[in-house]
């Protein structure tokens, strides 16, 4: 397990790096969380040429996935399905998407709470991380204290599984990203 970690901790140092590079100079992440088997990222874009950001992606993704099989001595692709976006232009749906995509460990059974969770932008926006990569100002924004923002997070999880009827997955779900 514990090879497992430190594994994981250097794909995601990676992962990271990599993310920055490309695209640093070209858009503003509101969010992020890494999974073991996918990402999900929440960006407003800053540079007009949406073109350059789209091959930017595929070149991110191409570079990270030679890095990993180089270092992992491994071939092949690492992603199964093809990045899909979508643009928001509603605030208060820009907060319920980031819930979401901070609550993917919780649902996967990969923690018992999103701050559990040390991949994910949640630890940064509440305080208990130091990451620099979220832009936090929209978010802090609509939020009084990180208190009010934890409340929500929580409340957020709880209003799903209540409205669908929904159980976290177990660990042989298969887990999709948005």
């Amino acid at each position: 397990m514990m090879s497992l970690c430190l594994n994981l901790k250097r794909i995601i140092t990676i992962f990271l790096r990599k993310y920055r590079y490309y695209f640093d100079s070209l858009i503003d992440t509101i969010g992020y969380c890494l999974m073991p088997t996918h990402f999900h990222s929440l960006v407003f874009i800053t540079y007009e040429k949406i073109e350059l950001i789209k091959s930017r992606i595929g070149v991110w993704l191409s570079s990270y996935t030679k890095a990993i099989n180089k270092k992992f001595d491994r071939h092949g692709s690492l992603f199964q399905h093809h990045t899909k976006a979508k643009h928001i232009d509603d605030d208060s749906y820009i907060v319920t998407l980031l819930t979401y995509i901070h609550q993917n460990p919780v649902r996967s059974n990969l923690v018992k709470e999103a701050e559990d969770w040390e991949f994910s932008s949640y630890r940064d926006y509440i305080g208990i991380g130091n990451g620099t990569l979220p832009n936090k100002t929209l978010v802090k924004r609509m939020f009084a204290s990180v208190e009010e923002l934890k409340q929500f997070t929580e409340m957020s999880i709880q209003k799903i599984d209540e409205k669908y009827g929904c159980e976290k997955m177990d660990s042989t779900s298969k887990v999709e990203s948005i």
